[in-house]
């Protein structure tokens, strides 16, 4: 497992915190499986750790500054962010994490950060009083809803004497996150694995002007499809009609109505993995009216619906294309676990995936979610309250999971 590491590029930014001496294990750790580290040390880190030391171990200048290259057509923050796999901040102290939120930019590390598209991952490190802050937290959802990851904290005494959740988490962790983090990447792009994820509302025309459709954003399955396209997956995603913009490196394919959306979905076969989290409407009118539907003297207007077909249920029902893994959701109301449960043993899917729509904190036009995964053999797993792109990285970890 030791191999996934070799020859990866971290660029390792020291903060300003006491715990950035652990960084210096954390070299040693990395350095014995051959991995390349490039470090940014800030103004406050260099209070407690020095270039020298941090120069001995990786072999390699320490950036401090954003205007001292030596080589004058030279910019550091834009070749060390293009040089990396990964940046890793360690420790991230109240002030790093407010900084990147905010997208501030008046240091190297903080114009690395803007300047990079790699992905960031920090390791937070603080008082429990300035961990627990809701700005600190607020703060931390807009770097998850960015897409940054997070190592820790963990719970336990600190340099200031006070017990309880913000201390950095130890230089063995990390270096074990790091190996399972290009672990799943390495494995899964070897796979070649393919991925169909469904998303957003639909759409049933009643007139050419008017329809059924439903409040659903989409946010999730987009977050869902970008997620699984980090991990090396080739991801399609089937998109009815949203505001959102199209993930990076997946491809879309947008329809309007739950035929269309269907129609696409069998093309897209065979896949590995089929996700389908599109707000799917359940009926269609019977007869479309091809003129605009007059009000005339009439006090009620009678429709007929007719069922639409259940994609989920074609899919995880399919004698010899079906995905090996078919991921459902259920948006409900009410008796959440309990309605979930039922359509899973109803569509006959290996997981479903359950969230409350009543709340309208974690509905679906929110940016926030909470979900229960809920799986064949009963077991359910929660993911508490977090972004939609945090809680998308949870489940495309788990999906990848059944992979390897």
């Amino acid at each position: 497992m030791t191999d996934f590491l070799k020859g990866k590029k971290i660029l390792l930014i020291i903060g300003g915190g006491i715990s950035a001496y652990k960084c210096l294990d954390l070299i040693r750790l990395l350095k014995k499986q051959q991995v390349e580290i490039k470090t940014i040390l800030t103004k406050g880190g260099k209070n407690f750790v020095t270039p020298l030391s941090i120069t001995s171990l990786t072999q390699n200048k320490v950036y401090e500054n954003i205007f001292d290259s030596k080589n004058e057509s030279e910019m550091d923050h834009i070749s060390l962010s293009r040089w990396c796999d990964i940046i890793l901040v360690a420790p991230a102290t109240a002030n790093s994490i407010a900084k990147f939120a905010s997208g501030k930019a008046d240091d190297l590390a903080s114009t690395i950060i803007l300047a990079s598209n790699k992905q960031v991952v920090l390791v937070p490190a603080m008082n429990v009083r300035m961990w627990i802050h809701n700005t600190t937290r607020e703060n931390m959802l807009k770097l998850f809803d960015s897409g940054y990851l997070s190592i820790g904290p963990i719970t336990g005494d600190m340099a200031c004497g006070e017990f309880g959740e913000g201390k950095m988490s130890s230089p063995n962790d990390i270096f074990e996150y790091l190996k399972t983090y290009f672990k799943d990447r390495d494995i899964i792009k070897n796979k070649k694995l393919k991925a169909m994820v469904t998303a957003g509302p639909t759409r049933e025309y009643l007139d050419p002007v008017r329809y059924l459709s439903n409040l659903s954003s989409g946010k999730q399955g987009y977050a869902i499809a970008e997620s699984l396209a980090k991990f090396g997956i080739k991801t399609t995603l089937v998109s009815g009609p949203t505001e959102l913009r199209t993930p990076e490196n997946v491809e879309i394919i947008k329809v309007e109505t739950a035929k269309q959306m269907l129609s696409e979905v069998k093309k897209l076969l065979p896949v590995n993995i089929a996700v389908c989290s599109a707000a799917v409407s359940d009926y269609s009118p019977e007869n479309y009216s091809k003129e605009k539907i007059k009000k005339e003297n009439n006090d009620k207007l009678v429709l007929r619906f007719k069922k639409n077909p259940d994609i989920l249920e074609y899919l995880a029902n399919h004698n010899s294309l079906r995905p090996k893994l078919v991921v459902g959701f259920a948006a409900e109301t009410h008796e959440i676990i309990k309605r979930a449960k039922e359509k899973l043993s109803k569509k006959h899917c290996d997981w479903i995936i359950a969230n409350n729509v009543s709340n309208s904190s974690i509905g679906f036009n929110s940016d926030l979610n909470e979900v229960s995964i809920i799986y064949k053999n009963n077991k359910i797993e929660k993911i508490d309250r977090n972004s939609k792109t945090f809680i998308a990285y949870e489940i495309s970890k788990k999906i990848i999971a059944n992979f390897y």
